[in-house]
């Protein structure tokens, strides 16, 4: 019988991802959001329970017995700075009282990729106010690892994609106009290198230090596979649909506008250089050390075309 029981707060792609993962391997999962509905993405037997993390009382309720907490909350995008640091305070809250092993599900905004390939020994110097938010959040958890409140470790991605993942930079507004025989959307430039996060490869190293020995205490990155252009990502794309090869690109120009418009599109404004300069991360750390390795693009892109196929034929 597992040992543990292994608590995932928030059930977007990425917690229902690390839910889904923990069943396979025969874990005990409760997976907490505010609604207390089961997800669609979810495949496996997992107990659901409602609560707002931000309610430290009710969120600790809602988490007792926990072994092992996951963080994989995130707010919307035009609210961050509004609701996230009270998210976070509510899941350090539940895994003290819990006595539990603190993994936190973090990006790379706290990075300059201005001086290389981005690693787990960069220097944290944020280039937006996004970014400026997410170093202070994780400096909280590595200073309660620090005091002894919990036992934490973190986890890096860049931009997600993947079965499930529709918000991301590559997502549905990349996915769904190929297949609906539109033209491919690209932000920024189409011919510079640009690292993605597959979704159950995050899920994979978030289960891998929830259930490791070693690792606490400072952050990891995510196995990334080699950082394509977002050229070659929508000619994969057009490559699995068999769409005609059409894109369109998104300058900041453009983006700009279309946030005097859209509340999502004004908020990636400044984070436009993500997709201006070179974005590559050097994952091979977490990968040497946790016996792990990325998704191939070409796998990856495959299995998120049969989803949105799958969930197009479905709606």
């Amino acid at each position: 019988m597992p040992a543990d029981l292994h608590v995932v707060l928030g059930s977007g792609p990425v917690g229902t991802w690390i839910a889904t993962t923990l069943l396979a391997q025969g874990e005990r999962v409760r997976l907490v959001n505010r609604s207390g509905k089961r997800p669609a993405l979810l495949q496996g037997d997992a107990e659901v329970v409602a609560a707002d993390v931000s309610d430290a009382a009710r969120a600790t309720a809602a988490a007792a017995g926990a072994g092992v907490v996951y963080q994989a909350l995130n707010p919307p995008y035009d609210k961050w700075h509004e609701l996230f640091p009270g998210l976070q305070a509510g899941a350090l809250a539940v895994a003290k009282a819990a006595g539990a092993r603190y993994v936190s599900i973090d990006n790379l905004y706290m990075y300059d990729p201005a001086a290389g390939p981005m690693t787990e020994e960069s220097a944290v110097l944020p280039r937006s106010k996004k970014g400026e938010l997410r170093a202070r959040m994780a400096a909280q958890v590595l200073a309660a690892h620090e005091r002894g409140d919990v036992r934490a470790v973190i986890l890096r991605s860049s931009d997600y994609y993947g079965p499930g993942v529709t918000g991301s930079a590559l997502g549905a507004r990349v996915f769904a106009p190929i297949l609906a025989g539109k033209p491919g959307e690209a932000v920024g430039a189409l011919d510079l290198p640009h690292s993605y996060a597959y979704i159950e490869d995050v899920a994979r190293a978030a289960v891998a230090l929830g259930t490791a020995e070693d690792g606490l205490g400072r952050a990891w990155i995510t196995p990334h596979a080699p950082a394509p252009t977002q050229r070659e990502v929508l000619g994969g794309i057009f490559r699995e649909t068999g769409a005609q090869p059409r894109s369109k690109v998104l300058g900041p120009g453009m983006l700009r506008l279309a946030g005097l418009f859209n509340s999502a599109a004004r908020e990636m404004v400044e984070m436009m250089y993500e997709f201006t300069e070179p974005f590559t991360v050097d994952s091979s750390r977490m990968e040497a050390a946790f016996g792990l390795g990325p998704t191939p693009l070409s796998e990856g892109l495959a299995h998120t075309v049969a989803w949105y196929r799958t969930t197009a034929a479905a709606a």
